[in-house]
């Protein structure tokens, strides 16, 4: 079963808060041992609590010491190059997230006018009601599957220039072959788009 995925907000119920911090404080440690065995690096943790005031270090005062003595004597525009703050790493992961949406926006809305132009191919979707972005969005797609086209139809022509010596019969069933090639693996990505749309969307012919 998947675990539930933790909202990151203050824990207000004093037992669950300071359960969690025990649990999440002997995690902390555990990677920062980890990180430092298995990759030989200097690393150190302080950790401060609420309900005791002196801090729990690892792997022990000296240790912290020196990290932070090797890290202080670094140029200060060294030690700011990777620093991070709790606002820094939000900031991070917020955009992170917004440039995914951004790549899933734009994966979908190719899908989505390549089942347009399949739709209006077929006859059972007019283009009377499109928007001017769709028209110039569906255009764009329609540009790409002929700039394809047209690139491989002249990789086929080099091809056939380069085999002119061989009999017509070889040439043509090496063309035939190549073709089917081309179709068969996909290369043509209004293919695929085809097939799957033609297997999926059943719908009743327009009339218009």
């Amino acid at each position: 079963m998947a675990r539930k995925k933790v909202e990151l907000k203050y824990i207000a119920n004093d037992s669950k808060r300071r359960a969690t911090q025990k649990k999440r404080k002997s995690g902390l440690i555990k990677k920062v041992d980890e990180i430092s065995t298995l990759c030989g690096v200097d690393a150190c943790a302080i950790i401060y609590s609420s309900d005791d005031p002196q801090p729990e270090v690892w792997p022990s005062p000296s240790g912290v010491n020196r990290v932070i003595s090797r890290f202080k004597e670094m140029p200060e525009l060294e030690q700011n190059k990777k620093m991070m703050s709790q606002e820094s790493f939000l900031r991070q992961r917020i955009q992170k997230g917004q440039d995914q949406l951004k790549k899933l926006k734009n994966e979908n809305r190719k899908k989505e006018m390549n089942n347009l132009m399949f739709q209006s191919l077929g006859g059972y979707q007019s283009l009377d009601n499109a928007t001017m972005i769709d028209l110039n969005d569906l255009a764009w797609i329609i540009n790409q599957n002929i700039n394809e086209v047209n690139k491989q139809m002249s990789k086929l022509q080099g091809q056939e220039g380069t085999s002119s010596n061989n009999n017509g019969v070889a040439t043509i069933n090496g063309e035939q072959a190549q073709v089917d090639n081309i179709i068969n693996g996909g290369v043509f990505p209004f293919v695929d788009a085809a097939n799957n749309f033609q297997n999926d969307y059943c719908p009743t012919p327009f009339n218009p």
